[in-house]
């Protein structure tokens, strides 16, 4: 929308340069807008791309009208006229260079260059940055939610899977490291290409709930599993009880599991696989925890702490095996839910 004091028939020609408007009907001027009843207005504002000789309080009028609608409105300006639409509006753009003191002070944003291209910008950081936040968030969600789960079902069987320092470990390290990680995953290709969000939408929309409850249960059965395998391998029985090698077995495919579920996490929907780019972040913090988690099972002083079982290699192998099968799981819920999403 362009909004000017110029004549109209000056911001008529540049609306139709820029592909504004193709037809001087989508113009009106402020002394016209005044004729025109607020509710009335308020049906027909989405026909107007263009306001010429308006006033101040012409431009409140227009911001407001698109709120009413439910959208979201960012307004720009330099001038001691414009901030009482740039306070009205839900994203106030301010000029750096040429805007005045009062404009910037009321601003939400101020652009250093005073280059509307900057704006989009900012939008496709933003886009980027909230993507992150629920990346990271599905990530711990779904971490924590397995641990739970794969606590609460040893509890009920009768025989403990992991103890406290063992989560505690995972939590510090194996969690929090690829999060951070995550944070910084450059923004994917499509973002400026999806339609607004819903200002009302709250972050487990669109399945990121679901997703979490899924892939917890996901980590935790894979982890129960690596738990039975150990058991097995140990004393050459299926059976329910305490197993050292079981326990073991169980934090290195939970730690396994926990470090590929933040690859896999790089993007929400799309299949890790069709992700392009690298995120070195996420690269060096899976490379440091992996080295801690050795370095707690196989450094003697360090497993004898935690009390763990020195598991040979082809323990090992198969712990990590167990754990690479989050890849393909994940990857068929992934896919389910672009079906569904696609459906809807």
């Amino acid at each position: 929308i362009m909004i000017t004091g110029d004549h109209i028939d000056t911001a008529v020609a540049i609306a139709k340069e820029l592909g504004i408007i193709k037809d001087k009907s989508q113009a009106i001027t402020g002394s016209f807008l005044d004729s025109i009843s607020e509710d009335a207005f308020a049906k027909d504002v989405q026909k107007y791309s263009v306001y010429a000789r308006v006033q101040p309080e012409h431009k409140v009028r227009i911001v407001k009208a698109w709120q009413q609608l439910g959208k979201v409105t960012a307004m720009t300006g330099d001038g001691v006229n414009d901030a009482p639409a740039i306070k009205n509006a839900d994203i106030g753009v301010g000029m750096g260079i040429t805007g005045t003191d009062v404009t910037k002070n009321v601003a939400d944003m101020v652009l250093a260059d005073d280059n509307f291209a900057t704006i989009v910008e900012a939008v496709a950081e933003g886009r980027r940055i909230y993507d992150n936040i629920k990346k990271a968030i599905q990530f711990l969600l779904a971490s924590n939610l397995a641990e739970v789960i794969a606590i609460f079902v040893a509890s009920l069987m009768n025989f403990t899977i992991l103890k406290p320092a063992h989560l505690l470990w995972i939590n510090l390290i194996t969690d929090s490291f690829p999060a951070v990680g995550l944070g910084m995953e450059e923004a994917e290709d499509d973002i400026m290409k999806r339609p607004p969000r819903d200002k009302k939408e709250g972050v487990f929309a669109n399945g990121l709930g679901t997703s979490c409850i899924i892939q917890g249960f996901i980590i935790a059965l894979i982890t129960i599993f690596a738990y039975f395998v150990g058991e097995y391998l140990q004393n050459g029985v299926w059976a329910i009880k305490q197993s050292s090698e079981g326990m073991t077995m169980a934090f290195l495919t939970l730690s396994m599991a926990e470090l590929l579920h933040s690859f896999i996490m790089r993007s929400l929907t799309k299949s890790i696989f069709h992700i392009k780019g690298h995120n070195k972040y996420l690269y060096f913090t899976l490379i440091g925890a992996f080295i801690l988690t050795l370095a707690v099972l196989y450094i003697p002083f360090l497993s004898t702490a935690f009390g763990f079982e020195h598991i040979t290699i082809m323990e090992f192998i198969v712990s990590l095996v167990i754990a690479f099968t989050i890849i393909p799981l994940v990857e068929i819920q992934k896919f389910i839910t672009r079906k569904l999403s696609k459906k809807k």
